[in-house]
């Protein structure tokens, strides 16, 4: 796979990638390998979460505005 960029993203990679220590190729490797995972744990939750409701198992909105507080104030 190839992807293209603007020379001033490549300026910008290889300025990141000199701080990190790696090739930029590298940083964009692992920068895509990252998006991938994530992208993955994202699906799975969307597929729990849709599986849950499928099952009836909600949670009222009393509950999940604690819930958001809760994790916003962390």
């Amino acid at each position: 796979m190839e992807v293209q960029f603007t020379p001033e993203q490549e300026a910008r990679l290889g300025q990141i990638a000199s701080v990190e220590g790696v090739a930029p190729a590298r940083l964009v490797q692992d920068a895509a390998l990252l998006l991938i995972e994530d992208d993955e744990r994202f699906r799975a939750g969307v597929r729990k979460g849709i599986d849950q409701a499928d099952q009836g198992m909600f949670i009222d909105e009393a509950e999940m505005e604690a819930r958001i507080s809760q994790i916003l104030s962390i």
